[in-house]
């Protein structure tokens, strides 16, 4: 058998290792995920895990790196070429996707709450993640403040931090009280209500304060 068909073969049971430890992770945290529960998820043995990840934390690095790349590169494809309101529903519109019809959302914040005080090593990994994102969404409050969109005489980096942390914040309450809480409902008010809080002259309307 050559090594190119070992590759081609062993590249589905790679992803399907993955999703079924992301789907583990999200529901059970990462203490309380094991590689035996994963295995048995997945429908396989130990030892295949093992064929592919060096243990749980190696497995768990993978998937992160595999769900958060690909999630990014959605972003940016679905923001490109967009004005700078578009692209900010766009990002919205991803988040509330991946968030309900995935668990991509859930696994990651699920993680990242987890990792704080339990796993320097991924905590470092999400607040890279963390980082990336903010300064995406500050180069979007930017560009809008170039074309006029926006206001200027607000900071991109403060703007990003506060979107991120509705976005995060409004999926946290979803995700532990979901009948009460509309996550579609509650992402569109926060892209319009940052949308007329950055419009210019937002800051002289509300004399100061915020349009929220």
């Amino acid at each position: 058998m050559s090594i190119a068909g070992r590759t081609e073969r062993a590249e589905p049971s790679r992803k399907q290792l993955m999703a079924a430890a992301i789907d583990c992770f999200a529901r059970l945290g990462y203490q309380g995920s094991s590689i035996d529960r994963i295995a048995r998820d997945a429908g396989v043995t130990k030892g295949a895990v093992y064929y592919h990840f060096r243990d749980k934390e190696d497995l768990l690095f993978a998937a992160v790196t595999d769900r958060v790349g690909s999630f990014q590169k959605e972003v940016l494809r679905e923001t490109s070429d967009q004005d700078a309101i578009t692209a900010l529903r766009r990002v919205v519109d991803s988040c509330f996707f991946h968030a309900t019809v995935s668990n991509h959302r859930r696994f990651i914040i699920t993680l990242m709450i987890e990792a704080l005080d339990t796993n320097p090593r991924l905590s470092e990994e999400f607040r890279k993640i963390l980082r990336r994102m903010r300064r995406f969404l500050a180069d979007v409050v930017r560009q809008g403040q170039e074309q006029r969109t926006f206001r200027t005489d607000v900071e991109p980096a403060a703007a990003a931090a506060a979107l991120v942390a509705g976005i995060m914040g409004a999926e946290i309450q979803h995700y532990q009280d979901p009948e009460e809480i509309d996550l579609r409902a509650v992402l569109d008010t926060l892209v319009e209500q940052f949308a007329v809080w950055l419009a210019p002259g937002s800051a002289a309307r509300t004399a100061g304060g915020t349009a929220w």
